[in-house]
C-alpha cells in the first residue's frame, strides 16, 4: 500500500491524500485551499475560469489518475462537511463514487441553497461509524469524531496487511466525548503510519475550554447582561448552537436564530437530539433577515421560509424584548440589524476563530455594533484537538510512524511525541508502507 500527502504537510486547510495498491486508488478529502503559497489567504475566485490541467500546473488541484476522467476509477471519501476538506469536489469527475456520511452530505446540499455554492457530490455512498467497508483491496473503517463540524470521521485504512489512519479533524472538548471514549476501546492498535492533525499545535500547551464550560460562561453573560445579546458563531457549528440554545434556556431568554439556522438544525435533527424551532422547544424562535429571504424566494425555495413561520419574531419584537432576547447574528444581517432598537448597553459575543476578525465585513460589522453602543466580549473553544487530545489518539493507536498533516508546525510534533517515531514527508512524496 502507497500513499502521497498532496496538500497538508506544511499547511492547514486544502486537505488531500491519495492512497493506492496495484489495482485501487483512492482520495481521502478533496478540499478548498485556505492559503496561498506565501500564506496569503486563497481566493477561490480567482480559479473560477481555470481548466483542470491548468489547476494541476499551479498545483491546486492534485495530479491523481483516474480522478477527473471519466473512465477513471478513483474513488473519493469526504471525512466532513468543511470547505477545505470538500471544497474542490466539482473538478471530479461525474462516475466517481464519493463515499460520505449521510449528514455530511445534508450540510453540504443545504450550504449550496442558501449559499450561490453548487457543489454536486457525484454518486453518493453513505457510510456508518464502526462499520468498515472495501474499495477494491482497500479496506476504510470510518470513526465517527468530535468536531466543530457535524458528522466528521477519521478514517483507518488497510490493505495488504498494512495500515495508516488519517485523524482528519478532531477534537475531545466538544459534546461528542463518547465517540473519542469508543473509538479508544474499539480501535486497532499498532498502526503502520498515523496522519495526524496539528492545526492547533503550536499553541500554548494548555487545554482548550470544554463546550460545557463555553455554556456555563453563556449562562452568566446572559444572567449577568441587562440588554440585548448578540452572537457571531458559525451557523454549522453545532455544538455551539446547543451551546447557547442551553444557556438560553437556563438562564430563561429567548432564543432567536434566522432561518438558514433553523433549516440546519431542522434537518440534522434527523441524525441526533438537536432542539429546533417547533413546539417541542418554545425558546426558539426564527428571524427572516430581508437579504436572504428574498434571494431564497427568488430561487424558489419559499417552502424553507414557510416551514417556520409559526415561531417568527420580527424585529420590533426583539426591540420590545430587547432584555430577553438572544441572538445570532452575522455580517450580512447589518442592515437588519440597523432597525432593531435595543443594541446600546447590550453584549456582543464573538464565538469564532479570531482570524475571521481581519476580513473586512466582519470589521465593518463589529464596528457598527459597538458604535451603537454595544460591549465586545468574546466567548469560545476551538473546533480542533489541542495537544494533550493529540497525545491521547497517539497513546491509542500506538503509531509505528507519525506523519504531521493540516499544521502549519510540524516541526513541534518531534518535540511532544518523543516516545514515538516522527517522520517528516513532504506534499507530493510517496510513502510506500513495507
Amino acid at each position: 500500500m502507497n500513499f502521497k500527502i498532496h496538500r497538508g504537510t506544511k499547511e492547514i486547510g486544502g486537505s488531500c491524500v491519495e492512497v493506492w495498491t496495484e489495482s485501487t486508488r483512492i482520495i481521502i478529502d478533496f478540499g478548498m485551499p485556505l492559503v496561498n503559497p506565501d500564506r496569503t489567504q486563497f481566493d477561490s475566485r480567482a480559479i473560477k475560469d481555470s481548466s483542470v490541467d491548468e489547476l494541476i500546473v499551479k498545483r491546486i488541484l492534485p495530479d491523481v489518475d483516474g480522478l477527473y476522467d471519466e473512465s477513471g476509477t478513483t474513488a473519493l471519501i469526504l471525512s466532513h462537511a468543511h470547505q477545505d476538506h470538500f471544497g474542490l469536489i466539482n473538478y471530479v469527475n461525474a462516475n466517481c463514487q464519493t463515499y460520505l456520511g449521510r449528514a455530511t452530505q445534508k450540510l453540504i446540499e443545504i450550504t449550496n441553497i442558501f449559499t450561490n455554492q453548487d457543489w454536486t457530490i457525484p454518486n453518493p455512498q453513505h457510510f456508518e461509524s464502526g462499520k468498515s467497508f472495501f474499495i477494491g483491496d482497500i479496506e476504510i473503517t470510518p470513526y465517527l469524531m468530535d468536531h466543530s463540524a457535524f458528522d466528521a470521521y477519521a478514517f483507518l485504512i488497510k490493505a495488504g496487511g498494512k495500515s495508516l489512519f488519517y485523524s482528519g479533524d478532531f477534537r475531545i472538548h466538544g459534546r461528542k466525548t463518547k465517540a473519542f471514549d469508543w473509538f479508544s476501546y474499539n480501535a486497532e492498535k499498532n498502526i503502520d503510519y498515523l496522519l495526524l492533525e496539528g492545526t492547533t499545535i503550536g499553541r500554548a500547551n494548555k487545554n482548550f475550554p470544554t463546550e460545557s464550560e463555553i455554556e456555563e460562561e453563556f449562562v452568566d453573560t446572559f444572567k449577568t447582561s441587562k440588554g440585548i445579546n448578540l452572537i457571531y458563531t458559525s451557523g454549522q457549528n453545532i455544538d455551539r448552537i446547543v451551546s447557547i440554545y442551553r444557556a438560553c434556556k437556563r438562564a430563561g431568554k429567548t432564543f432567536a436564530v434566522d432561518f438558514y439556522i433553523a433549516n440546519i438544525l431542522k434537518e440534522l435533527s434527523e441524525f441526533a437530539t438537536i432542539p429546533y424551532p417547533s413546539y417541542s422547544f418554545p425558546e426558539i424562535k426564527v428571524f427572516f433577515p430581508y437579504r436572504l429571504s428574498r434571494m431564497i424566494s427568488k430561487k424558489g425555495n419559499e417552502k424553507l421560509l414557510y416551514r417556520f413561520k409559526d415561531y417568527k419574531i420580527t424585529k420590533e419584537q426583539i426591540g420590545e424584548e430587547f432584555d430577553k432576547t438572544v441572538m445570532i447574528v452575522r455580517p450580512s444581517m447589518l442592515k437588519d440589524l440597523e432597525f432593531i432598537k435595543g443594541l446600546e448597553n447590550g453584549i456582543f459575543i464573538y464565538s469564532m476563530w479570531e482570524g475571521y476578525k481581519k476580513e473586512k465585513p466582519t470589521k465593518e460589522f463589529i464596528g457598527f455594533l459597538i458604535k451603537r453602543g454595544m460591549t465586545e466580549k468574546s466567548i469560545h473553544t476551538s473546533g480542533h484537538a489541542d495537544r494533550e487530545a493529540l497525545k491521547r489518539m497517539v497513546e491509542v493507536l500506538s503509531p509505528k510512524n507519525l506523519v504531521p498533516i493540516h499544521t502549519f508546525e510540524g516541526d513541534e510534533y518531534k518535540k511532544i511525541f518523543t516516545g514515538t517515531k516522527v517522520v517528516r514527508i513532504s506534499d507530493n512524496e510517496t510513502v510506500t508502507i513495507t
